[in-house]
């Protein structure tokens, strides 16, 4: 199988696969980038400053998840090729915006775009590189804070004058390179396929449990999109998970069911926070006069940095107590930033950004190694249903985090100024709420325009500390399994049988 390719295919095909996850990058931080232009240009809420981060996410679980189940027959190039068009079309569409639809559809294509990228990067690298994965997904991951970090750094150079229209021209560097590079790679027959596991044994590997984790999370998300009434989306939901337990008659590998649970509040720790990191430290950061996006790009910098060495620290702590590690750091450095002023924020950010570095691709390098027969499914499964959650839950909650909270203080502390500027009652997945309208804060007098600014940020903190609580599950899960693998033997990898 990996004869196949020689060593300088796989080096120009690991390096293509690496640049085009630069582009999704670039994709996500370009639009935490422009946000707050975009919240003044269009009159968005919080709360729909969230939708639309989130769902330049969720698309990514849709088509991650249907590559997969066809790529292996179709071939990784279509894949690719789909991703080109659709990053293209982000960043057109997000330059001719109207308002929040608009965004709304643009950003859509630009989750759909990382879907299909990773839907042949990663199977593509755990194939090459199959007795090393967890070494090599890491490096390969590298590329997603590496593309934050350029063009984080591109963004601050061009200048605060500059228009958000010109950053999200950034986007067509990384795409060029990769769309180029990817034109004369040859792609290896994947590892499942090469040990001659069937199709629909790796359908077995997800199951009927991994469908209905994945609908949940995609229907409702739909739903809420075009008003469809609850009862047709659990309808929907239940005709997935009977078709799909129809098939494949299993419910699914435990294991990987359970990974799959871990893998949400693991998204929504990592993904979540840096969708509104540079938002939520704004104040502390202005405080200090410098610019918060550089609390995103000190800990992308910090992850991009660690990835390229995690070969021996995968080794020397295992992946499970190098994930449970991760989660400790993570609840510190999170907790930290919810409470950090002044130069204290530049230690709580660097016990975040060590904490966050290695929770994706190590736990990509985990199900490719206990559950190989699944192949491309399982595999990318796990990074969609990441997605989703920090698209679907993740980023909403941290905006309606923050809009209830400040609609909840204000009430209590100033009713009349209350009634002056909460707008109507809107709807999300977390149900009802409402939100300040923009337009009324900033026709306010100094001393309550103040008032509200002071609640602002007190909710932006409340958010980050709120957000600590999934790292502390995440740690209770990677004990438990470690304590289980400890029982077997310890943990190893899971080899598949070339193919008689």
């Amino acid at each position: 199988m990996q004869q196949a390719l020689t060593e300088p295919h796989r080096k120009k095909l690991f390096w293509a696969c690496f640049v085009a996850l630069m582009a999704t990058s670039f994709a996500f931080i370009i639009r935490i980038m422009i946000l707050g232009d975009l919240a003044r240009e269009f009159d968005l809420t919080e709360t729909q400053r969230g939708e639309i981060l989130g769902v330049g996410i969720w698309p990514f679980a849709v088509s991650i998840i249907l590559f997969s189940l066809v790529i292996d027959r179709i071939g990784y190039g279509k894949a690719i090729l789909f991703a080109f068009a659709c990053h293209s079309a982000f960043a057109l569409l997000t330059i001719t915006a109207t308002g929040y639809g608009s965004l709304y559809v643009a950003s859509l294509l630009g989750g759909l775009a990382a879907g299909a990228i990773e839907a042949a990067i990663n199977p593509v690298v755990a194939t090459m590189y199959r007795d090393q994965k967890t070494k090599w997904l890491n490096i390969l991951h590298a590329g997603w804070p590496g593309g934050m970090v350029v063009a984080g750094l591109l963004s601050m150079l061009m200048g605060a004058d500059a228009s958000w229209k010109w950053k999200v021209g950034l986007i067509f560097l990384p795409v060029l390179i990769y769309g180029g590079l990817m034109l004369t790679c040859r792609f290896p027959v994947s590892e499942r396929v090469a040990a001659g596991v069937p199709h629909k044994e790796m359908l077995r590997q997800a199951g009927w449990l991994g469908a209905l984790v994945a609908s949940t999370l995609v229907l409702n998300e739909v739903g809420r999109v075009f008003g469809a009434p609850t009862w047709m989306v659990w309808a929907a939901i239940a005709l997935v998970v009977a078709a799909t337990a129809a098939y494949v008659r299993s419910p699914g590998d435990p294991l990987f069911f359970l990974l799959t649970l871990i893998m949400m509040p693991l998204a929504i720790t990592e993904l979540g926070t840096d969708s509104w990191i540079t938002s939520l430290m704004e104040p502390e950061m202005a405080a200090v006069g410098l610019n918060p996006l550089w609390v995103l790009v000190y800990t992308t910098l910090i992850m991009m940095i660690l990835r390229f060495s995690a070969g021996p620290i995968v080794h020397r702590l295992k992946p499970l107590g190098l994930l449970a590690v991760s989660s400790l750091l993570a609840v510190a450095g999170l907790t930290l930033l919810s409470r950090a002023g002044g130069i204290t924020i530049l230690a709580a950010a660097t016990i975040y950004g060590v904490g966050k570095t290695f929770f994706w691709p190590t736990m990509l390098g985990v199900v490719s190694e206990q559950c190989p027969k699944g192949g491309a499914l399982t595999l990318n499964m796990i990074s969609g249903i990441g997605m989703l959650a920090a698209g679907v839950i993740g980023n909403p909650l941290l905006g309606n985090l923050q809009d209830r909270e400040v609609e909840r203080q204000l009430l209590a502390q100033a009713p009349a100024l209350h009634a002056q500027v909460v707008g109507e009652e809107k709807r999300s997945v977390f149900g009802t709420y409402r939100a300040l309208d923009p337009d009324k804060v900033v026709a306010l007098p100094p001393q309550a325009l103040a008032q509200v600014a002071e609640l602002q940020n007190a909710a932006k903190k409340e958010a980050l500390s709120t957000v600590a609580l999934f790292p502390v599950l995440m740690f209770v899960a990677y004990s438990g399994l470690i304590l289980w693998f400890r029982a077997r033997g310890g943990y190893r990898p899971v080899q598949l049988p070339a193919a008689s």
